[in-house]
């Protein structure tokens, strides 16, 4: 499993999903080399500088980007990694 390389806080978007969503990408960024103290959920990131890591979190995967531009209160990451998020038959996230 290849780990992300970061410097600082990891910004993890949350676009309004459940906690047991939020807790499985938590957990699943520990997997790929993030300490958890690093990792800030929010809906809105601030202060961000160029090469941050910014993960957008969705349903079924989570996509790591590192930013490439700041300008105002807007970032523009490109994509480096997308990670599968896996459910089991009843809904609940596996491994």
């Amino acid at each position: 499993m290849d780990k992300i390389e970061y410097v600082g806080t990891v910004w993890a978007i949350n676009h309004g999903l459940p906690k047991p969503l939020l807790d499985h990408c938590v957990k699943k960024l520990t997997d790929h080399g993030i300490k958890k103290e690093d990792i800030v959920i929010t809906d809105a990131p601030s202060d961000v500088k160029i090469g941050t890591v910014v993960v957008d979190v969705w349903p079924y995967h989570l996509e790591v980007g590192r930013v490439r531009t700041v300008r105002n209160d807007s970032y523009i990451s490109g994509s480096i990694k997308i990670i599968e998020l896996k459910t089991d038959p009843e809904g609940n996230y596996i491994d």
